[in-house]
């Protein structure tokens, strides 16, 4: 809630800083920030109307490339603002002629110190070691310099019913407990969307992961359908991330080819009268219920995964 009631400030931030003209965004992140990153492409490009895309951070730290980044906007995600990973690459593209804009938890963090503009999460500790309440700020924040880029004079109006609904959410945990009891046996798991709940796919299944042992891949419903499908068959466990929009058409069509095949196919129930964005977000908030449910029907602890960090110091 108090980052939708501070979106207007947000956006006036984002407006005051972003090059004129803007040749486009470019966003840098790593683990769970990397898919909510994709959500701000998404956006940046449906919303502001300018090329988007995610920076491959080895170009940088590898190659030391020189690249000129006149006129783009770059959005770097660090739930820490620690990785040096993420610090060094925004410095590179700042030395490259980029406005970079962090968005970050940690408001006294290095990354926080070495960009333009600091857009914080306000989310409190991440208690658990596997990001998530920061996840979706980091994905509410993106929809606010989207729509900023976009000339939204309201960049919270579309957002206001995100708080209760992820309320509700939260509140409603019995279909992904029935859902985890169904699938706790489970070795490998497919989950695909498209359009903008591709990026939900993508954190849903790297939640699963990294609290379950479970290889989930989050793939997307095209590319799903252009060969990868040869694998899902005879009770394989998909599921499906479907937020309305214009993509909704390709889920649909999706799930009657996989019953065709006999996989086993669940969805991750969200209020379908929520914008398409906010659908995402929510998505995403049942899918790290599920992920929960199923360490817990698994026996594990979601809280500290095996081989999971916080903060990993990538170079």
């Amino acid at each position: 809630a108090r980052l939708v009631e501070r979106s207007a400030a947000d956006a006036a931030s984002v407006r005051a800083i972003a090059p004129t003209p803007l040749a486009g965004v470019m966003f840098v992140a790593r683990g769970s920030s990397d898919n909510a990153a994709v959500f701000g492409r998404y956006l940046a490009e449906l919303t502001a109307g300018r090329p988007a895309g995610l920076a491959a951070p080895s170009i940088y730290t590898r190659y030391r490339a020189a690249v000129d980044w006149r006129g783009y906007l770059v959005v770097a995600l660090s739930q820490s603002g620690s990785t040096p990973e993420i610090l060094s690459i925004c410095q590179a593209v700042r030395a490259g002629g980029a406005t970079v804009i962090a968005i970050t938890n940690q408001p006294d963090s290095p990354l926080a110190a070495a960009v333009d503009l600091v857009l914080v999460t306000d989310a409190g500790p991440e208690r658990a070691v596997p990001a998530t309440k920061t996840v979706t700020a980091q994905m509410l924040l993106l929809t606010v310099v989207a729509a900023a880029l976009g000339g939204s004079a309201e960049p919270g109006t579309g957002l206001m019913e995100a708080p209760g609904a992820v309320a509700a959410i939260l509140a409603d945990a019995a279909p992904m407990a029935d859902l985890a009891r169904r699938w706790h046996a489970i070795d490998r798991l497919v989950v695909t969307g498209r359009g903008l709940a591709y990026p939900a796919a993508l954190e849903t299944a790297l939640k699963v992961t990294e609290v379950t042992g479970i290889l989930a891949e989050g793939i997307s419903t095209a590319d799903l359908r252009h060969g990868p499908i040869a694998t899902v068959y005879g009770g394989a466990p998909v599921l499906l991330v479907d937020a309305g929009g214009p993509a909704a058409s390709d889920i649909a069509e999706l799930r009657a080819l996989l019953g065709r095949r006999n996989a086993a196919v669940a969805s991750l129930p969200v209020p379908t009268a929520l914008p398409e964005a906010v659908q995402v977000i929510v998505a995403t908030v049942r899918g790290q219920q599920l992920a929960w449910a199923l360490a817990q029907a698994r026996g594990t602890d979601p809280d500290a995964p095996a081989h999971l960090t916080k903060i990993t110091a990538t170079t």
